[in-house]
C-alpha cells in the first residue's frame, strides 16, 4: 500500500527543454527530507504541456534518480485510453512501482466509461495503480461508489483523491477495505485525512517544504497529535501562499526563490503577478525558507 506523505514534484525547465540536472537534484532533495515516494508527471509536474518523449524521458530520469530508495509513482494519464494505456506500460517496462492516473479530462465520460477506462488499463498492465480525481481540472467527479466497484479490481491499489470534499474523502475511506490507499490531493486536507483513515498525501507543499510534511505523517503515525497539528497549522499560510495563482506556478517560484531552479514554464502556464510574487516571497520569508 503507499502511503506517507508523497510530493507531487515539479518538472523543471531550462532554456525551454527539461533541466534533468535539476530534476535529479530535487529527488535528492527530497529524499534526504524524508519524503515517502516520488510522484512525477502529475498536474505539478506540468504532464499536459510535455511532449510524449519528454514525458517518458522525465520518468526514466526519476526512476534511475531514485533507485528504489522510495516508490516511483507515475503520473500516466490521458483524456484517451489508449493513450494512457501508452504511457502506463512505458512507466511499468520502465520499472516505476505504480501508475497515476487522472479520469480522463475535456470529454466528461459517465461514471461506467471511467470504470471502463480504468478497468482496461488495469488489465492490460500489471502495475499498482492509482486513480487521480480531481474534478476542477477534468469536469468529471469519480463518485465513492465507482471508488469501491474499482477497487475490486487487484491492481487498481488506492486513490488520490482531490475532490476538495471532506464528506466524498470518508465515503471512499467506509466503502473501501483498510488495504485500499486513500491519498489526499489536498495539502491542507493531510491532516483530516489522516484522522479519518486514510493513508497520506501526494503532496505539492513537498516541494519546498519536504521535511514538514513528512513530519506531519510521521508524527500522527507516532500518535503524537499535537505535534502534528502543530505542523499542520505552521504549513497553512505556505500552503495558502502555493495555491494563490494556479498550481503548479507559485510552487516553482518558490523553488526558484530558493535557488532550486529555473523560474520557468511552459505556456500557457507563465510566471506570477509582481504582487502575488511579492507575497509569496514574504510568506516564504517568515516561514524561514529564505532570507
Amino acid at each position: 500500500m503507499f502511503k506517507g506523505a508523497l510530493v507531487a514534484i515539479v518538472t523543471p525547465f531550462k532554456n525551454g527543454s527539461v533541466d534533468e540536472k535539476a530534476l535529479r537534484e530535487l529527488i535528492e532533495f527530497q529524499i534526504a527530507n524524508g519524503t515517502d515516494g516520488i510522484v512525477p508527471c502529475g498536474t505539478t509536474g506540468e504532464s499536459a504541456t510535455l511532449s510524449h518523449e519528454e514525458h517518458d524521458r522525465v520518468i526514466e530520469i526519476t526512476i534511475n534518480a531514485v533507485k528504489k530508495r522510495v516508490p516511483v509513482i507515475a503520473g500516466t494519464g490521458s483524456n484517451s485510453t489508449a493513450e494512457a494505456l501508452r504511457l502506463t506500460k512505458h512507466a511499468y517496462e520502465a520499472g516505476a512501482d505504480g501508475a497515476l492516473i487522472v479520469c480522463p479530462y475535456y470529454n466528461r465520460p459517465t461514471q461506467e466509461g471511467l470504470y471502463q477506462h480504468f478497468k482496461m488499463i488495469a488489465e492490460n498492465v500489471p502495475i499498482p495503480i492509482l486513480p487521480y480525481n480531481i474534478p476542477s481540472r477534468t469536469g468529471v467527479n469519480l463518485m465513492p461508489e465507482m471508488v469501491a466497484k474499482l477497487a475490486k479490481i487487484k491492481n487498481i491499489v488506492g486513490i488520490k483523491e482531490a475532490s476538495g470534499s471532506i464528506k466524498q474523502m470518508s465515503d471512499v475511506i467506509s466503502l473501501c477495505d483498510g488495504n485500499f490507499s486513500v491519498l489526499s490531493g489536498d495539502d491542507i486536507f493531510t491532516l483530516p485525512l489522516l484522522a479519518m483513515g486514510g493513508a497520506g498525501i501526494i503532496s505539492v507543499i513537498s516541494n519546498v517544504a519536504p521535511a514538514d510534511m513528512a513530519g506531519l505523517v510521521d508524527a500522527f503515525a507516532a500518535k503524537d497529535l499535537e505535534r502534528a497539528k502543530a505542523l499542520h497549522h505552521k504549513m497553512s499560510p505556505l500552503i495558502e501562499a502555493l495555491f494563490m495563482e494556479v498550481n503548479p506556478i507559485p510552487a516553482k517560484a518558490a523553488l526558484s526563490l530558493m535557488g532550486k531552479i529555473q523560474y520557468e514554464y511552459r505556456l500557457p502556464l507563465c510566471k506570477m503577478s509582481d504582487g502575488n510574487l511579492e507575497k509569496l516571497r514574504k510568506v516564504m520569508v517568515s516561514y524561514g525558507l529564505i532570507k
